[in-house]
């Protein structure tokens, strides 16, 4: 659901070894701000930070995907303007799959509510049923920890639009919303040096890594933001 599967997509070992690097040390790199400075009290403090920045991203890309993704079709030529349409369902199914699935624990808790004036076969139906979702809940939530990895790491499969679109739109995705935690003050509690080289050193080394995996696909395989668009 999550990763790229286009047969004839470029895999190349050592660029996936940098993003899963690069996305591991940025969270490690976080957590550690997060806890040493007091941002966060605890460990459950820190996952609800990184979950509440991972709905900010996904609230960001899903303006940012339809919008990137359609001007990097509009600016190739044809026949490649049709054949980026065609490829570009399985990423907007990925991106559909991930916002689904955090939020789907959200309308499952609104069923626990029991009235009082509910009738005892009534109620033991909804015991039934909350054991049933609670076991549905069991599988959501491996799959929703294994989607977000994945996500982050293969920018919601857009690869198997185009090998060249991914180190884009994570670039694109991560100075947005850098400039979205400044404006909303994310890290106030934080001395300013520390602030701004977390606030800046994420957007830095995603747009480092992503301009080497550009030159690395135009240098080792041929493939340039230009030769995808025909231009």
């Amino acid at each position: 659901m999550f990763t790229p599967s286009r047969p004839d997509r470029v895999h190349d070992p050592v660029v996936k070894k940098a993003q899963v690097v690069r996305t591991v040390v940025g969270l490690v790199a976080v957590t550690w701000m997060l806890v040493s400075y007091g941002v966060a009290s605890d460990a459950d403090a820190v996952v609800d930070d990184r979950f509440g920045q991972i709905r900010t991203s996904l609230i960001v890309l899903g303006v940012t995907f339809p919008v990137a993704v359609a001007a990097f079709i509009a600016a190739a030529r044809p026949p490649n303007r049709r054949l980026y349409l065609r490829r570009a369902g399985k990423p907007a199914g990925a991106l559909l799959a991930l916002v689904v699935t955090l939020a789907v624990p959200r309308l499952i808790t609104g069923l626990g509510y029991v009235d009082e004036n509910t009738n005892w076969t009534a109620s033991a139906w909804r015991v039934v049923l909350l054991f049933a979702l609670g076991a549905f809940l069991l599988w959501l939530g491996p799959f929703g920890l294994y989607g977000i990895a994945q996500s982050l790491v293969h920018v919601f499969r857009t690869a198997d639009l185009h090998e060249t679109v991914p180190p884009l739109l994570a670039t694109l995705l991560v100075w947005e919303v850098a400039l979205f935690e400044l404006f909303r003050g994310t890290y106030d509690g934080v001395p300013f040096g520390v602030r701004m080289a977390f606030t800046l050193g994420g957007p830095l080394s995603v747009t480092a890594v992503a301009m080497w995996e550009l030159r690395r696909l135009r240098t080792r395989h041929g493939i340039t933001v230009r030769g995808a668009l025909l231009r």
